[in-house]
């Protein structure tokens, strides 16, 4: 299994308040492809590795019933602790293994997720549990084309954002480099005929300087990291945070900049 498992109650409580929910533009292309090719009704969502449940609560308007699934029982409580969603039920699992009889689930996704999953086992998983022309949707973002601007000291802040990515890079898992390859492999492995990759879906965000380095936190070479030494780790996000606020020439680390991300989404409908 090439899980990670992003355990304990602190790691949960950053992962909720800092992880970004997929845009609309996403969600959006997700409903439509899962329209044309299966139609309604909407029953069943299975969202994998869904984390604190941000991609889960996306869906929830849009289906009769969302399960959201993670290994991460602390991730978990987080995610049930988020009111006013009553068709979504969080389970632990994984996407290898499925609880779902065959030929159930409308539509499985993962978002920022698959890049963990054993490719082999899922995708086989994931024909099982599908119903005829039922869909598969496998989101991200590429982090190497993450551009931020506030003013004239757009570069000046890339050059930063940057500069951390590269303290991090020895603590980089080889599953984040599958997910920077907006999963070509998983793709190509897809068995499905019907399938499709869609890139370069750029959205810009507001976002302060302080959620910006939550985030930062909130990654999983972050938490290898402040494991290997947890002084210098938060020294790093209290430097970084200072030299976003130098740089723009504030004070204040609630300071809003734009943030543009770059967005993927692999989609696969399973045939009749």
């Amino acid at each position: 299994m090439t899980y990670r498992l992003f355990e304990g109650k602190v790691h949960a409580a950053i992962y909720q308040r800092y992880r970004f929910t997929p845009p609309d533009e996403v969600k959006n292309i997700i409903l439509q492809y899962l329209d044309k090719k299966k139609g309604k009704p909407h029953v069943l969502a299975v969202d994998l590795g869904c984390g604190t449940g941000q991609n889960s609560r996306l869906l929830a308007p849009h289906f009769q019933e969302v399960v959201g699934i993670d290994i991460s029982e602390c991730q978990l409580e987080e995610a049930r602790a988020v009111p006013g969603y009553p068709n979504i039920t969080y389970r632990k699992g994984t996407a290898e293994e499925l609880p779902f009889p065959d030929g159930s689930v409308d539509l499985l996704t993962a978002a920022s997720a698959a890049h963990w999953f054993d490719q082999t086992r899922f995708l086989a998983e994931a024909s099982r549990a599908l119903k005829p022309r039922g869909c598969m949707a496998l989101l991200g973002f590429s982090d190497s084309n993450t551009r931020l601007s506030y003013q004239a000291c757009g570069e000046r802040l890339n050059h930063v954002y940057e500069e951390v990515k590269q303290v991090l890079l020895p603590y980089t898992n080889n599953q984040v480099a599958v997910s920077e390859s907006k999963l070509e492999e998983l793709y190509s492995a897809i068995p499905f005929p019907d399938k499709e990759r869609i890139e370069c879906i750029r959205v810009k965000s507001a976002i302060s300087v302080r959620n910006l380095v939550g985030f930062i936190e909130s990654w999983s070479m972050s938490q290898d990291y402040k494991r290997k030494d947890p002084q210098a780790a938060e020294d790093l996000l209290l430097n970084t945070q200072k030299r976003f606020l130098e740089e723009m020439g504030v004070t204040s680390p609630d300071t809003e900049i734009e943030q543009e991300l770059e967005y993927f989404c692999v989609l696969a409908s399973k045939p009749q």
